[in-house]
């Protein structure tokens, strides 16, 4: 990812909603074309009725007509000055969308730092599509 698309990440981080927790969170879904779709944690008074970064930017994936197991990368970066992983319901959705060898970024706020991962290794031995099929 090049550095200019990392300053765009960032700077979706204002469009966050989040005035209960203050975690402002950005995702970036990159799919195997090339394409690139951008979501926000949105928060909610009535809690858990939010939704986080990385899913607002997979599941809005879907009405740009982007392919459910097509994405080849995804990056994440917040607010705290630090890293932040993605949570578990995340990490099932992501497990869902993106390549089993695809790159989950996850970047420090000033982008000075980076920790990557293979979608595999985040969640190992979680329920995958052919789980279902086949019971």
């Amino acid at each position: 990812m090049e550095l200019k698309d990392k300053e765009v990440l960032k700077e979706k981080l204002k469009f966050a909603f989040a005035p209960y927790s203050g975690v402002h969170v950005a995702a970036l879904a990159i799919d195997d074309k090339g394409n690139h779709y951008y979501g926000v944690n949105v928060e909610n008074a009535a809690y858990p009725s939010g939704l986080c970064a990385e899913r607002a930017a997979l599941f809005g994936s879907v009405v740009h007509g982007a392919a459910i197991g097509s994405f080849k990368e995804l990056h994440i970066i917040s607010n705290l000055n630090k890293i932040l992983y993605p949570c578990g319901a995340c990490r099932q959705v992501m497990l869902q969308f993106l390549k089993n060898d695809a790159k989950v970024v996850l970047h420090s706020t000033n982008l000075q730092e980076e920790r990557i991962f293979i979608m595999d290794e985040l969640l190992p031995g979680g329920v995958k599509d052919s789980d279902i099929k086949s019971a």
